[in-house]
C-alpha cells in the first residue's frame, strides 16, 4: 500500500517542538511515498503582537516569522533528503478569511508545494481548543457549530487552499476533553455544500488521522462525509497523521487510506509546486 502523510508539524510550528531533521529522519525510515511538513501559519495572528489593538482572542503572534523559518529549513532538507524522501514543503494556514491579504502573501511563496486551509477558530471567538465548553449550554454549541461550518463554507468556495484539513475540527475537544457529542447530521446540508464547492473547484479534503490516537475515536471526518465528498465528486483526497512529534509522523495513515478506499477513492493525492500528484492506494 502507498501511503503518505501530508500534515505534520515541526519545532516551526507554536504547539511542536519537534527538531524537524529528527521528523525527516523518521519519514524516511518509514518509507513514506510522500512526507508534508505543513507547519501552523495562523493568518489572523500573522504579524507581531503590537500590531493588534484587539488581541482577546488570539494566544500566539508573529507567525509570519515562523512560516518563513519553516519555508526555509524544509527547503534545505529537500537537499539533504534528495533520493531518499519525498518531502512537500507545505503549511497549515489557519483563518484565511480573517486575513486575506496574510494569506495572499504566504500564499505566492514559491517554495510551497502545499496549502492545507483550516479553521481553528470562528470570528470572534476563541481558537476550539481554548473554549470552555462545559460552561455552554446546547444551544450555544450548536450556534458555534453553524457559524464554523459556514466558515468553512466560505473557505471551500474561496479557491485558496488546495485540501481542507480536518473539517470537522470543530467536535475534537468537545469530545475528547468534555464528552459532549453534539449531533452534526443537522448540519449534513452545508457540509454537503462544502464538498460540493470543492468538488467543481479541483480541491480536496484531508482524512486527518489524529482521532484515532487522541482519544476520539474516528478521524476527521470520518467514512460519511468522505464517502460524500466522493459522491459528490470530489478526486482530491490527502492523508495527515497532524503529527507534533516525530513518533507520530505516520500514525494511522494505513487506516486512512482504508477509509479512502472503502469511501470509493483509488487514489491518494499530494501535492507538488501546488499542482496533485495522484498515487494508487494499492
Amino acid at each position: 500500500m502507498n501511503l503518505i502523510d501530508c500534515h505534520t508539524h515541526t519545532q516551526f510550528s507554536f504547539d511542536s517542538d519537534a527538531d524537524i531533521n529528527k521528523c525527516a529522519e523518521r519519514a524516511a525510515q518509514l518509507g513514506l511515498a510522500a512526507y508534508a511538513i505543513t507547519d501552523h501559519c495562523e493568518c489572523n495572528a500573522w504579524y507581531p503582537e503590537e500590531h493588534y489593538t484587539d488581541k482577546s482572542v488570539l494566544e500566539s503572534f508573529n507567525y509570519r516569522q515562523a512560516f518563513y523559518d519553516s519555508m526555509a529549513a524544509v527547503t534545505e532538507l529537500k537537499d539533504k533528503y534528495a533520493g531518499r524522501l519525498n518531502l512537500i514543503c507545505g503549511a497549515e494556514l489557519g483563518q484565511i478569511l480573517h486575513d486575506t491579504e496574510a494569506a495572499a502573501i504566504a500564499a505566492s511563496d514559491e517554495r510551497l508545494d502545499f496549502i492545507i486551509g483550516s479553521v481553528h477558530q470562528v470570528r470572534g471567538e476563541k481558537d476550539f481548543y481554548y473554549i470552555d465548553y462545559p460552561k455552554m449550554s446546547m444551544d450555544e454549541i450548536y450556534d458555534l457549530l453553524e457559524r464554523y461550518f459556514k466558515e468553512v463554507y466560505e473557505l471551500c468556495r474561496s479557491g485558496i487552499p488546495d485540501v481542507i484539513g480536518h473539517i470537522t475540527y470543530c467536535l475534537r475537544y468537545m469530545k475528547q476533553r468534555h464528552g459532549i457529542c453534539p449531533d452534526i447530521s443537522r448540519f449534513d446540508d452545508i457540509i454537503a455544500e462544502c464538498l460540493r464547492a470543492l468538488a467543481q473547484n479541483g480541491k480536496g479534503i484531508e482524512i486527518n488521522t489524529s482521532g484515532l490516537r487522541q482519544g476520539f475515536g474516528a478521524t476527521f471526518p470520518d467514512l460519511k462525509y468522505v464517502k460524500l465528498f466522493r459522491e459528490l465528486g470530489g478526486e482530491i483526497i490527502s492523508i495527515g497523521s497532524d503529527a507534533h512529534t516525530p513518533e507520530d509522523i505516520g500514525k494511522g495513515v494505513a487506516d486512512g487510506a482504508e477509509l479512502a478506499k472503502a469511501a470509493g477513492f483509488k487514489h491518494l493525492c499530494y501535492f507538488k509546486r501546488r499542482k496533485p500528484v495522484f498515487i494508487e492506494i494499492d
